[in-house]
């Protein structure tokens, strides 16, 4: 048996055995355990594919391995987390009594599915990725019962949360879900090499958000998955007048 190769698989099923806890906790409603969960996973799912790298034993066995984890711990996940919060917010009298709308959620699983299923045998994301990658969205969706628990006066006006507006929920489900499966160049954090010419988008992203994470705290997350949208497109664009000033 060869160890070393089964490392990275190792740290994969580490991701997938935080999301099956997470799941178990969305359903007790212990959604800060979920988020805190996702968190964990994300960091061993970037780990993964590094330790891979450096050990040279990637494989096709470790690339299925990862999207069925992500599938679980980036797309059921936060479905069920999103689920919750809107259920919340029913119950809660914020909206109308309506049984069905939670149900809506589940979208996020669907549109996971199909961002992972594209990944895979989409060519063009070697290097970067196009439509925004299941782990960002489920970081996004799953900050806010962190925030709503723990920095609750930022969203806050008259007696709720903008975070626990079934209105608000609805639009980011459906928004996030287009923007996994669109036609939409991102950035990827891998790092060929640390100089700063390669990677100099890298870098400011990466500084931006630890200052913003030390000042905002959990806040701070929404807007950096929103800063990592807006500086892709601003790096397509960079690369655009390059490729156009040299022809």
């Amino acid at each position: 048996m060869n160890i070393k190769k089964n490392i990275p698989n190792a740290i994969t099923c580490g991701n997938l055995l935080c999301g099956c806890l997470a799941i178990v906790f969305a359903f007790h409603n212990n959604l800060v355990w979920s988020a805190y969960l996702v968190g964990i996973a994300a960091v061993l799912d970037f780990f993964d594919g590094f330790a891979a790298r450096l050990l040279k034993v990637g494989g096709e066995m470790g690339k299925q391995l990862d999207s069925l984890a992500d599938m679980v711990t980036f797309g059921v996940v936060p479905g069920v987390v999103m689920f919750q919060l809107i259920n919340f917010s029913i119950y809660h009298g914020i909206s109308d009594n309506s049984n069905y709308i939670p149900y809506a959620a589940f979208l996020i699983p669907i549109f996971s599915a199909l961002r992972l299923a594209k990944f895979n045998i989409d060519t063009r994301q070697t290097s970067s990725f196009i439509g925004v990658p299941t782990p960002a969205n489920a970081i996004l969706i799953c900050s806010f019962p962190l925030i709503n628990s723990f920095q609750p006066s930022f969203f806050n006006y008259g007696v709720i949360t903008i975070s626990e507006n079934v209105y608000f929920l609805i639009g980011l489900t459906l928004s996030m879900s287009f923007l996994m499966v669109a036609e939409l160049p991102l950035f990827a954090l891998k790092f060929k090499t640390f100089k700063w010419a390669d990677n100099q988008m890298r870098y400011m992203f990466l500084i931006i958000s630890v200052l913003l994470l030390i000042l905002f705290q959990f806040i701070a997350i929404p807007f950096i998955i929103f800063l990592y949208i807006l500086l892709s497109i601003i790096n397509n664009k960079t690369n655009k007048n390059e490729i156009q000033s040299r022809n």
